[in-house]
């Protein structure tokens, strides 16, 4: 899944693409409210980010998209 997540008071977004549905992502977030901690969430490559909640904005989760090689529809 893609996570794109927006910060507050900054121009640039956080983009993440991680082994994760929706729904763990859901849980994520929702744990980390309940428990006033911070999201953290990691990539694909074992980057973590570390988000604190004052800080967030907004999470956007999108299915991952296959990139298209050629000029063929």
């Amino acid at each position: 899944m893609q996570v794109t997540i927006g910060i507050r008071e900054t121009n640039r977004e956080l983009s993440l693409d991680v082994d994760a549905s929706s729904e763990e992502i859901y849980t994520l977030v929702s744990q980390a409210t309940e428990n006033n901690q911070p999201l953290k969430l990691t990539d694909k490559d074992g980057k973590m980010a570390i988000v604190p909640l004052a800080s967030l904005a907004y999470l956007e989760v999108a299915a991952t998209e296959n990139r298209r090689v050629g000029f063929g529809l």
